[in-house]
């Protein structure tokens, strides 16, 4: 086939490739990303079904250094003090305004995995959705260490899977692998920060995005572009909210 014939068919393939689905990333660790999920279940329920979740999440030594192999990194900027104490009080407010009550969770050597394996695992079983309702409340209502595999072992026996699935998802290579190509999705549209909404080229940031999120995909006539906003990461000084190092998807 001649360079031309081929360069046409790969134009008639882009013009017919399905594109890909609005995506919401979402963070167990974030509480920004936590009172996004609870946004989208009261004012957009229905349109929430429509979204492809994906996680993000702060990989440990062992997914960063195979995301690294794969051409990958995760973003990381620190954040000054000022700013931690400043999301305190913000979380505070937001929290205040939608009549919730948080309890700071304690954060001791976490491992994101745990937690955010588990998902794929319970997504697996088709309890997706009821697995991150599950993990949120635990995490930010009830204050527990999501990154505890017997809290994953508890939360599964709630969702009637046996606890071994979920306590032990960080550990099955198959969905290591699997995390490892959630965090090259991640890389691959840009995301730096929790809650993250993407479609098609269209990226907002933020939880208050997500209206303009969801009429640009519903293409909304008044539909009006997301400005760019500057990366932000979170930084836990040892003593405030539990002391584990902050990350990007700290903060929306």
């Amino acid at each position: 086939m001649s360079e031309a014939g081929s360069g046409d068919k790969e134009v008639r393939a882009a013009r017919t490739r399905t594109p890909a689905p609005p995506r919401f990333y979402f963070s167990l660790r974030s509480p920004y990303s936590w009172l996004a999920y609870r946004d989208l279940g009261e004012r957009h329920a229905a349109f929430a079904d429509r979204l492809e979740w994906r996680p993000f999440f702060e990989p440990d030594e062992r997914s960063a250094k195979a995301l690294a192999e794969a051409g990958g990194s995760f973003p990381y900027v620190a954040m000054s003090r000022e700013k931690h104490l400043y999301i305190l009080q913000d979380i505070r407010r937001l929290t205040r305004e939608r009549g919730l009550e948080i309890t700071w969770p304690i954060d001791r050597d976490p491992c994101w995995e745990v937690p955010h394996l588990a998902y794929l695992a319970a997504l697996d079983e088709g309890r997706g959705a009821g697995f991150v309702d599950l993990a949120h409340r635990a995490r930010w209502e009830e204050g527990r260490d999501i990154c505890d595999r017997a809290v994953m072992g508890e939360l599964a026996e709630e969702l009637g899977l046996g606890p071994d699935r979920l306590a032990l998802a960080a550990d099955d290579p198959l969905l290591r692998a699997r995390g490892v190509e959630a965090l090259l999705a991640m890389d691959r549209d840009g995301v730096f920060g929790v809650p993250f909404f993407v479609n098609r080229r269209d990226k907002y940031w933020g939880i208050d995005r997500l209206d303009a999120f969801v009429a640009a995909v519903n293409d909304a006539p008044d539909r009006k572009p997301a400005p760019t906003a500057p990366p932000q990461t979170l930084v836990v000084p040892d003593g405030v909210m539990g002391g584990d190092g902050g990350h990007a998807g700290g903060c929306g």
